[in-house]
């Protein structure tokens, strides 16, 4: 014959097994990091002339400006499982190009937003895709990084320069270790791009008259 519990065991048991519930562990998540590595010097001595640029704020598109890593295949995305970015992709991927740019550029100084340095140009990016590109289901992925540079005159805001950058790096297999080292590099590639058209944008323009 089954005895019925006394109702303080029932609700004892009953505890319990919610508290297994909430300290259970959740998967594991590890997290990455690119643009550890800065970008190669250009050759040559400095500029004589410096040109300081404010760069505005990078935009970035919504699903991959946080630290999720975004996969796509086709018409399908989705997020790579077990992997985050350690701060947000946009975040990274600015502090990455500040420090390539003092590390590379000849003829341009980033201007920091804390600094009262007065600019001469903006700096306008526009990050359009941030993204492992998959041919099929299983296949080692090409890391995609593609945006849109604008140089404004400061403060008037006229467009003086405008183009597009697309860098497209295959990964050596479909593991996260190599996905994210495709990153890193796709990311150092872009930024030369970028850093190398400022420096020729910021040469071509004539100087500054003196001030009264």
């Amino acid at each position: 014959m089954t005895r019925a519990l006394p109702f303080a065991a029932t609700a004892a048991a009953a505890i319990a097994l919610s508290g297994c519930a909430l300290l259970s562990t959740p998967d594991p998540v590890q997290l990455y990091r690119f643009g550890s590595v800065p970008a190669e010097a250009a050759p040559g001595a400095p500029s004589a002339r410096t040109t300081s640029v404010a760069m505005r704020r990078i935009t970035f598109p919504d699903a991959t400006r946080a630290q999720r890593i975004l996969g796509v295949t086709g018409s399908e995305a989705a997020y790579i499982g077990g992997a985050r970015w350690v701060s947000d992709a946009d975040t990274l991927f600015t502090d990455n190009l500040q420090n390539a740019f003092a590390e590379r550029s000849r003829s341009t100084r980033i201007i920091g937003r804390q600094e009262l340095t007065p600019a001469d140009v903006s700096l306008d990016l526009d990050v359009r895709s941030f993204e492992a590109r998959y041919e099929y289901e299983g296949a080692a992925p090409t890391v995609v990084i593609a945006a849109r540079g604008r140089i404004l005159g400061f403060p008037d805001r006229q467009v003086i320069a405008e183009r597009n950058f697309s860098v497209s790096q295959p990964a050596g297999e479909n593991r996260v270790s190599a996905i994210v080292q495709a990153f890193d590099v796709a990311s150092r590639h872009i930024n030369t791009q970028i850093i190398d058209w400022t420096d020729q944008v910021a040469a071509s323009r004539p100087p500054a008259p003196p001030a009264d």
